[in-house]
C-alpha cells in the first residue's frame, strides 16, 4: 500500500467510531495492517498490526468464528455474521478491497457494526435465520458429506489459492497425508455406514488438532482409496512431523475398535509429510499434492 494512500486511509478509519481493521490477504497469514482505536476498545489490544488475521479473530470470537470467517475470505466472498463480544451485540461486515493502485494487493475490511442494542428481537431472529441458511447452502457445495472436512474441489482451490500466495512471497507450505490403516477390513466387518462414522470420527480428531484457523482439512479420493489431508502454513520440517504425529496419537486415543487390525486392536492412521518451498524449481501445487499422497 502506498503511504499517501495508507495514510490518508489511517485518518479516515481512525476518525471512525465504528471498528475497523483491515487486512491484506496476498500475503501468507493475511497480516493486518490497518486498525482505529475503536477497534483497539473492543479487542483489548491495540497491538494486532502484523498479527495472522485468523489469530486475531480466533482470540476474540474462537475457533469456530475464525474457522468460518477463513473460508469466507478465501472464497473472496463478502457476507455478515452476528457475533456477540464483551456483552455487546456486533454485525461483523467482511468485504474484500481490491488496490487500484496495484492489481496484486488484495484486502479484506471487517467492519464492527452494531453494539448499541436498538435492533428489535425479531429482526435478530430473522437475521441470524437468514445467515444460517447462508452457511448451510455454502456448506452443502464445500464440504464433504461424509467427514464434514473441505471436499476434494474445495480442497484443491484453497491449495492453488495459497501456493499462488506462498510462490509470490517464497514462503513454504506443508501437507499431511492420513491414512486408516487396515480400513477395507474395518468396512468388511462392520459395513458402510459403520466405517463412515468411523471416518467421521477421525476427522473430528483432525480437526480439534489443527494448530490455527488458516490450516485447512479434507477428504480426497486416490489410486489407494480415501485420504485425509491438512495443509499448513509452515516451514518446519521436524514442527510438521510433531503434529502429525500428535494427530495419530489423538486418533488412537478414540478407542474405535478394529478387529482385523494387523497392527493393534483399535483404528490407528498412518502419515506422509511433505514441506516445500511454493513456486521453488518449477514446483506446482499439483505435483506438491501428488508427492504427498502418492505410494511408494
Amino acid at each position: 500500500m502506498k503511504k499517501l494512500a495508507r495514510d490518508v486511509l489511517q485518518q479516515l478509519i481512525d476518525g471512525s467510531a465504528e471498528p475497523v481493521f483491515v487486512s491484506r490477504i496476498d500475503h501468507p497469514d493475511w497480516p493486518v495492517v490497518l486498525n482505529n482505536p475503536a477497534f483497539a476498545s473492543i479487542s483489548g489490544d491495540s497491538e494486532v498490526l502484523n498479527k495472522p488475521l485468523a489469530d486475531v479473530v480466533e482470540r476474540l470470537l474462537g475457533r469456530e468464528l475464525a474457522l468460518e470467517i477463513s473460508e469466507t475470505v478465501r472464497g473472496r466472498h463478502e457476507t455478515s455474521i452476528a457475533v456477540e463480544l464483551g456483552n455487546r451485540e456486533f454485525l461483523l461486515v467482511l468485504k474484500p478491497i481490491q488496490s487500484s493502485s496495484d492489481g496484486n494487493e488484495e484486502y479484506y475490511a471487517a467492519f464492527w457494526r452494531g453494539g448499541g442494542g436498538a435492533s428489535h428481537a425479531g429482526d435478530d431472529e430473522i437475521q441470524q435465520a437468514l445467515l444460517k441458511a447462508k452457511r448451510r447452502i455454502r456448506d452443502l457445495t464445500r464440504d464433504d458429506p461424509v467427514t464434514g472436512l473441505l471436499n476434494e474441489r474445495s480442497f484443491r482451490e484453497v491449495l492453488a489459492h495459497d501456493w499462488a500466495v506462498a510462490s509470490r512471497e517464497h514462503s513454504s507450505l506443508a501437507l499431511v497425508a492420513f491414512k486408516l490403516d487396515d480400513f477395507p477390513a474395518y468396512l468388511d466387518v462392520f459395513g458402510r455406514h459403520a466405517a463412515e462414522s468411523c471416518q467421521r470420527r477421525v476427522a473430528q480428531a483432525i480437526r480439534r488438532c489443527l494448530r490455527r484457523a488458516s490450516d485447512v482439512a479434507a477428504r480426497i479420493d486416490t489410486a489407494d482409496g480415501d485420504c485425509l489431508i491438512v495443509l499448513s502454513h509452515s516451514s518446519d520440517e521436524s514442527s510438521v512431523n510433531e503434529f502429525a504425529s500428535k494427530i495419530s496419537a489423538a486418533v488412537r486415543e478414540l478407542g474405535l475398535h478394529h478387529p482385523r487390525s494387523r497392527g493393534a486392536r483399535f483404528v490407528t492412521v498412518s502419515f506422509r509429510t511433505t514441506v516445500t518451498s511454493a513456486g521453488a524449481d518449477d514446483s506446482t501445487d499439483e505435483g506438491f499434492l501428488q508427492e504427498v499422497i502418492s505410494s511408494k
